[in-house]
């Protein structure tokens, strides 16, 4: 078998897939929370007719239309790497996966698309009442894009509702196929996390306006809801985390055993708060934990027992120490985000919040949060579901396409420097819309609509 520099073809292909689609998952999950967000900006535009809610609406629909666009351009190399680099995938599971993602396409792309234009251009054409249903509407599809995929990924994970002739999987009960074990943890999880994380990105943003001496009336705006969804849905995410892990212990317990580092299952589990995990010797470095603190977590009991690694054969072990490391940092941002919340929360009660240069200064800085977690969750996700590309049911090993080492490592250069600036054009337009901030052009508010916005005079910097 071609190597290149000892790196096989499996690999190469996983880690361009995994390159990808660590690219490509950040805007959908951006685009899913920013929809949501420009959505609910409208319907207070039009129940309360206060122009900053309309001018917050278009300025943030102008970053949606980047990201929605991004998300799209990196999400179409997907499809061809699993054509070209995941031919037996497509074989083996493509009668049950198949149509989830063409649902995916004939519902909530579609519904995206018809309503898209209105959302993005109807501005001064359409009355106010119409273009808030647009973006109500878009809002719901990008949610339901979201259901769609993660039905199919959760599938992967808790495989239900199919059967086996030949070697080949077909479907039986859609409903199961659908919602399978761990598709409600899974979504719910995922989709709380874009809110988080859309959250985060309006709450640094009103922060740094703030600290400008910039548009104060829509900073504070962005300021009081990110603030509010941070709050709520931050301990809200702890808890369905929670549930999650009870439900990844019940279906993939080696997972589980990967996360904790936990190698004898006889014993009660510790917390491992630090540690480096040996593969090798199987056992744990340099380990700071606490005990039975993993087994109260994972069982709900002090002397709980679940299954440690050492019930696995090494070759049906994930690789440890990126799951160890990844789950970590995950948690860690969420537990910042929880600080973020409160603090925020408390300094707001005591009405010292938009004068608190400090807690603003540190929000300002804590844009990236929501992204990096989500990219650490995933990571644990589908690197713990290995040696399975569909657990149970296909290993990774077999799911690959016959082809040769250096052909995959060609096209996967060729994809980290397309993919690189891309990145960099896109955010660097995002980051100059940032800076520029919401303003109204000269030239759409002599068009704006008499109701509910009949006048609005805006210069940058201004405030109401």
């Amino acid at each position: 078998m071609e190597t290149i520099a000892g790196v096989d073809a499996t690999l190469l292909a996983r880690i361009q897939f995994a390159f990808t689609i660590s690219f490509h998952i950040i805007f959908p999950a951006f685009s899913i929370g920013l929809s949501a967000f420009i959505a609910t900006l409208e319907i207070l535009w039009l129940r309360s007719g206060q122009p900053h809610f309309h001018l917050l609406a278009r300025f943030w629909t102008k970053i949606f239309a980047v990201s929605f666009a991004m998300g799209v351009v990196s999400g179409i190399v997907l499809s061809y790497q699993i054509g070209t680099n995941w031919s037996r995938y497509s074989e083996v599971v493509g009668n049950t996966i198949g149509p989830l993602f063409g649902y995916e396409v004939l519902t909530a792309f579609f519904l995206e698309a018809s309503f898209l234009g209105a959302m993005l251009f109807g501005w001064n054409r359409l009355p106010p009442w119409m273009h808030t249903l647009a973006s109500v509407i878009v809002a719901a599809g990008t949610a339901l894009s979201g259901f769609w995929i993660l039905a199919a990924n959760s599938w992967m994970h808790t495989p239900a509702g199919f059967a086996v002739r030949d070697g080949i999987t077909y479907p039986v009960d859609w409903m199961q196929i659908i919602f399978n074990p761990s598709f409600p943890y899974r979504f719910t999880h995922m989709m709380i996390a874009t809110y988080l994380t859309t959250s985060l990105v309006v709450l640094a943003t009103g922060a740094r306006y703030v600290l400008a001496a910039r548009f104060e009336r829509e900073a504070r705006t962005m300021i009081r809801m990110g603030l509010g969804m941070v709050a709520v849905l931050a301990p809200l995410q702890l808890i369905v985390g929670d549930f999650h892990g009870l439900n990844t212990l019940k279906h993939q317990p080696a997972k589980i055993a990967a996360i904790e580092a936990h190698w004898d299952g006889s014993k009660p589990a510790p917390f491992v708060i630090f540690a480096w995990p040996d593969a090798q010797a199987e056992r744990n470095h340099w380990e700071v934990s606490l005990p039975n603190v993993g087994s109260l977590v994972l069982t709900h009991e002090w002397d709980g027992k679940f299954p440690g690694l050492l019930e696995f054969k090494p070759e049906n072990r994930p690789p440890i120490i990126p799951v160890f490391f990844m789950f970590r940092l995950m948690v860690g941002i969420g537990l910042l985000m929880i600080a973020i919340g409160f603090t925020g929360a408390f300094l707001w009660w005591r009405k010292r919040l938009f004068v608190t240069d400090w807690y603003l200064r540190a929000v300002g800085r804590c844009w990236p949060l929501g992204f990096v977690a989500i990219l650490a969750g995933w990571m644990v996700t589908e690197i713990g579901r290995q040696p399975w590309v569909v657990f149970g049911v296909l290993r990774t090993a077999d799911a690959t396409s016959p082809i040769a080492a250096s052909t995959v490592a060609i096209s996967l250069a060729m994809f980290v420097l397309v993919y690189c600036v891309v990145f960099s054009v896109g955010i660097r337009y995002i980051h100059r819309m940032l800076v520029k901030g919401p303003q109204v052009d000269p030239r759409e508010a002599e068009a704006l609509p008499n109701r509910p916005l009949s006048a609005v005079q805006r210069t940058e910097g201004g405030t109401e």
